[in-house]
């Protein structure tokens, strides 16, 4: 068993052992310390990104209410012309998908 007055003298009297151990705590809090700030850095980085990107998306939500205001618009001015755009749409829609089942079928 250790005794615990000859732990304080070879503390006091500097030990190859306690200046390791010493030493060691020393390296361990710097290692934490440069965690914290990684991970204090994230933070920062990942707060910044949620911003921008909040930023883009009232920015597209802004365009789509710009264009869906325009449509509506144009349906409300030339609804011949609007019915008759999307009979055509429809149409292109509707080949498109005949012909990509007919070659799905060839193979």
């Amino acid at each position: 068993m250790i005794d615990p007055r000859q732990s304080r003298q070879a503390r006091a009297n500097g030990s190859p052992a306690d200046t390791g151990s010493i030493a060691s705590g020393g390296v361990l809090d710097s290692t934490r310390e440069l965690a914290a700030l990684a991970l204090e850095r994230a933070a920062e980085k990942m707060r910044d990104l949620r911003e921008g990107v909040a930023d883009t998306a009232s920015g597209v939500q802004r365009k789509v209410q710009d264009y869906a205001g325009a449509t509506s618009r144009y349906v409300a001015d030339q609804p011949v012309r609007a019915a008759l755009i999307a009979v055509g749409i429809g149409a292109l829609v509707t080949a498109a998908i005949l012909v990509a089942r007919r070659r799905h079928h060839r193979y």
